[in-house]
């Protein structure tokens, strides 16, 4: 999990009130918004939002993974089905991709957010857009306030620029050669949350720190 580190008054004042301005626009976007101040805040709020039992679909993410999550959810009991895997073989990673759509919630970030609303992501392999889109139950987004631009174009190229780039160094250094262009391949500007199945509900939790790239 993320070490907590100092922010001043301000800027938490400023994170906390640039949130409830977002969170309305998200609510007539179609999701739920909620605020937490702090990692460990959004890991509360994450767990509460999952019911016992559930099965819970983790793409790649350095966010979620930032909060604890992952070790979070396996003490609680949750299978929680994820291709970033260490002990995971390829074809188990690629299974996991498939299957993490079809777990009870799927948990993930987003790249970047507009001010007024729109989650902006760029994909390599599309499985994480494509279950942003259409997924078996809930889906959770826990978004860093760092991470939130004025407009989709800056949205956009905010991902291109600040994202890809790191993203790609990551990878390499897992042994894989990879450009930033390659993992720039599928673009979601998600305006409305897609319609649900069976009510189920897109929810968004605004982080008040710094998480993922």
């Amino acid at each position: 999990m993320k070490t907590e580190t100092a922010m001043s008054k301000a800027a938490q004042d400023n994170y906390r009130n640039l949130a409830a301005s977002m969170a309305k626009h998200l609510s007539r976007r179609g999701h739920v918004p909620f605020y937490a101040a702090t990692a460990a805040e959004a890991l509360e709020k994450v767990l509460e939002l999952i019911p016992a039992g559930a099965s819970v679909g983790i793409p790649g993410s350095v966010t979620i993974r930032e909060i604890g999550a992952v070790e979070a959810l396996q003490e609680r009991g949750h299978k929680v089905v994820q291709h970033w895997d260490p002990k995971a073989t390829a074809a188990e990673k690629l299974e996991a991709r498939f299957e993490e759509a079809q777990c009870d919630v799927f948990l993930v970030s987003s790249n970047a957010i507009t001010k007024d609303g729109v989650l902006v992501n760029i994909d390599g392999s599309g499985n994480r857009v494509a279950a942003m889109c259409w997924s078996r139950g809930d889906r959770i987004y826990v978004v860093g306030m760092n991470k939130v631009c004025p407009d989709v174009e800056s949205a956009l190229a905010r991902v291109r620029d600040r994202v890809a780039p790191p993203n790609a160094q990551r990878l390499s250094s897992s042994g894989r050669s990879v450009a930033p262009d390659s993992i720039c391949r599928a673009v979601l500007i998600m305006e409305q949350a897609p319609t649900m199945p069976d009510g189920k509900k897109s929810y968004v939790v605004l982080v008040g720190e710094e998480l993922g790239y």
